[in-house]
C-alpha cells in the first residue's frame, strides 16, 4: 500500500494562513498534481507529506501510518527540487547512488540500481559527467533518478520543471510521466503550469488561499469548473455576469449587465431566478458563423497566430471582451474586422463567481 492522506490539515505561520484545512487522498499509483498560484498552500502541502513542515493540526497519514511528526529521513518518500541540487563534485552515478550509500547498501547492489536507473532515464552513457557538463534537461533526469533509484512509495515533485524552457519542459512532461507508469509509484505533483497539470495527472486539486476548492481529473476540470476561480486559471475562457431570467425545457436563460439575453443548457443545480452567475465561454466554442442559440456582434481588437489558428481577443457591441479561437480554414483576421460570435447553448456554462 502506497497511499497518501492529508486529513484536515493546518498551517500557520505567524498570522499567515498558509493552508487550511485541507483533506486529500491519493491512491496508490496515482498521480495527483496540487495546482495553484503562489501562495495557494500546494508547496506547504507537499512539504507536509515530505516531512520538512509539520502541521498545525491534522493528520498525514502514508500506507495508514501516522506520520504527521515522522522525520523525513524514516518516510517511504524522495523528492525532486525545482533547483536540481546536484553535488557539483561528484559525477551522474554518483550523484544517483548518494542516498543508497547513505543507506549503507553494498557496492554490488548499489551499481545494479544505478545501471538501472540510468537506463530507466535514458542517461546511458552519462554515468562519468559532472553536472557541469549537462544540459539543464540531463540535469534534472539526474535529480529524478536520484529519486527513484531509492525506490520510494511515494514520490514528491516540487516544480521541477520550472528552470526548463518550454520544449525541454515538453519532453521532461513526457519522461516524468513515463517512467513514474513505469514504477507504477504512487506521485504527489506541484506546479503553477496549467498545461503541465492537465497534461501529465490522473487528477488536479485547485488551490486558493490554502484551501483545495476543486479535485478533479483534467477533461472534467477543464469542461467543468465550478466556480470563477477555476474557470480563471484553467485554460483561457471569456467570464460573463449574469443574473437568472428563467429556468424551463432544460435550459437557463440568462441576462447579463446590460439586457442581452443568452441561453445555457449547464448551470448549478441549486441556482434560482435572480441568482447572480457567471456565464464561461471557452475559446473553441465560438463560430463565426450558424445558426446557434447565442449571437453576438463584435470587433477584432488583436490577434495572435498560434500555428493551429488565430487567438483573438474581441470586444462585441455592449462592450464586453471575448477571448476567440479562430481556425486556420477561416479568413486570416485582423484589427478592425467585423465579425459574428455563435455559440450553443451546450457549450457555454453558468456557474458560481466564487
Amino acid at each position: 500500500m502506497s497511499e497518501v492522506r492529508l486529513e484536515n490539515v493546518r498551517k500557520s505561520y505567524g498570522t499567515a494562513v498558509a493552508v487550511d484545512g485541507v483533506s486529500l487522498t491519493i491512491g496508490e499509483s496515482e498521480f495527483v498534481t496540487l495546482l495553484g498560484a503562489s501562495g495557494s498552500g500546494k508547496t506547504t502541502c507537499l512539504r507536509m507529506v515530505a516531512g520538512f513542515v509539520y502541521p498545525d493540526e491534522g493528520r498525514v497519514c502514508i500506507a495508514d501510518a501516522d506520520v504527521t511528526r515522522t522525520p523525513p529521513q524514516k518516510r517511504a518518500t524522495a523528492m525532486v527540487f525545482q533547483q536540481y541540487a546536484l553535488f557539483p563534485h561528484l559525477n551522474v552515478a554518483q550523484n544517483i547512488a548518494f542516498g543508497l550509500r547513505v543507506r549503507r547498501m553494498s557496492r554490488a547492489e548499489i551499481d545494479v540500481r544505478v545501471r538501472e536507473v540510468l537506463s530507466l532515464v535514458q542517461l546511458d552513457g552519462l554515468a562519468e559527467r559532472m553536472p557541469s557538463q549537462l544540459s539543464g534537461g540531463q540535469k534534472q533526469r539526474v535529480a529524478l533518478a536520484r529519486a527513484v533509484v531509492l525506490k520510494p512509495q511515494i514520490l514528491l515533485l516540487d516544480e521541477p520543471l520550472a528552470a526548463l524552457d518550454l520544449k525541454l519542459r515538453e519532453e521532461l512532461q513526457l519522461e516524468i510521466k513515463r517512467v513514474q507508469a513505469a514504477l507504477g509509484v504512487t506521485t504527489l505533483f506541484v506546479t503553477h503550469d496549467q498545461g503541465e497539470a492537465l497534461g501529465m495527472s490522473d487528477r488536479v486539486a485547485v488551490m486558493h488561499r490554502g484551501r483545495i476548492i476543486q479535485i478533479d481529473p483534467p477533461a472534467k476540470l477543464y469542461q467543468e469548473p465550478m466556480n470563477g476561480i477555476v474557470a480563471q486559471f484553467i485554460g483561457r475562457m471569456t467570464l460573463i455576469p449574469v443574473e437568472v431570467r428563467a429556468i424551463e425545457n432544460g435550459a437557463c436563460l440568462v441576462c447579463d449587465h446590460v439586457g442581452a439575453e443568452l441561453k445555457t443548457h449547464h448551470w448549478p443545480s441549486n441556482a434560482r431566478v435572480g441568482d447572480a452567475l457567471v456565464l464561461t465561454i471557452r475559446p473553441e466554442a465560438y463560430r463565426l458563423e450558424g445558426d446557434l442559440q447565442n449571437r453576438l456582434e463584435a470587433s477584432v481588437e488583436r490577434a495572435l497566430y498560434h500555428g493551429t489558428g488565430w487567438l483573438c481577443q474581441a470586444q462585441d457591441s455592449r462592450g464586453r471582451s471575448h477571448i476567440v479561437h479562430i481556425p486556420l480554414t477561416a479568413p486570416s483576421p485582423r484589427n478592425g474586422d467585423r465579425i459574428s460570435l455563435n455559440w450553443s447553448a451546450n457549450d457555454c456554462r453558468a456557474i458560481w463567481e466564487t
